[in-house]
């Protein structure tokens, strides 16, 4: 069975500034095919453009019922799915558990929709930003992080790829800032 594998990244230069300029990137592989994607607009913020590259990484499907792997850095996306916020929000009129309007709720609800066409999607979070060309990273120890937050399912070779995959799309993240100046 073959597994589509999304990476994204979305990021804001000046996040808490009313103008600012974001970015987002995804990459899908599926079959040994590879897609890029990336955009970016202006007066937005970090969670938006983490959540617009999901959401277009799932638009740019062409056929449903797949499996599918996302791989983000963004714990705001990954956390969601994985501990299953959006049960809680649904139920309560998209109000978190402080009672506070949920963030983005069309966006959320959107993503929502994209992924119930599914199969199965898993939402996997890998910290960002590093280098693997480094001489004095300690690769183990995040390999390990990587391990107790999402499980022993990838080696520590899988993980590296997945480490350079996200490094892609946060390249293709600032590829998206700059169509938003």
């Amino acid at each position: 069975m073959n597994i589509l594998r999304i990476y994204t990244d979305g990021a804001c230069s000046g996040n808490q500034n009313d103008n600012n300029i974001g970015g987002w990137g995804a990459c899908l592989e599926y079959a040994g095919v590879r897609k890029e994607l990336y955009g970016g607009e202006a007066n937005t913020s970090n969670n938006k453009m983490e959540l617009t590259a999901v959401i277009e990484a799932f638009k740019a499907l062409n056929r449903q019922d797949l499996v599918i792997q996302v791989f983000t850095d963004s714990s705001y996306v990954s956390n969601c799915f994985k501990e299953k916020w959006y049960e809680y929000w649904e139920s309560h009129e998209w109000k978190t558990k402080g009672k506070k309007d949920v963030e983005n709720p069309e966006l959320w609800k959107e993503l929502l929709a994209l992924v119930r066409q599914h199969k199965s999607v898993e939402f996997f979070r890998v910290k960002g930003h590093i280098n693997l060309n480094s001489k004095v990273t300690d690769f183990q120890a995040h390999y390990e992080k990587f391990v107790e937050i999402n499980g022993p399912r990838f080696s520590f070779e899988e993980w590296k790829y997945i480490v350079e995959m996200n490094n892609l799309v946060d390249g293709l993240a600032n590829k998206g800032f700059e169509g938003a100046k």
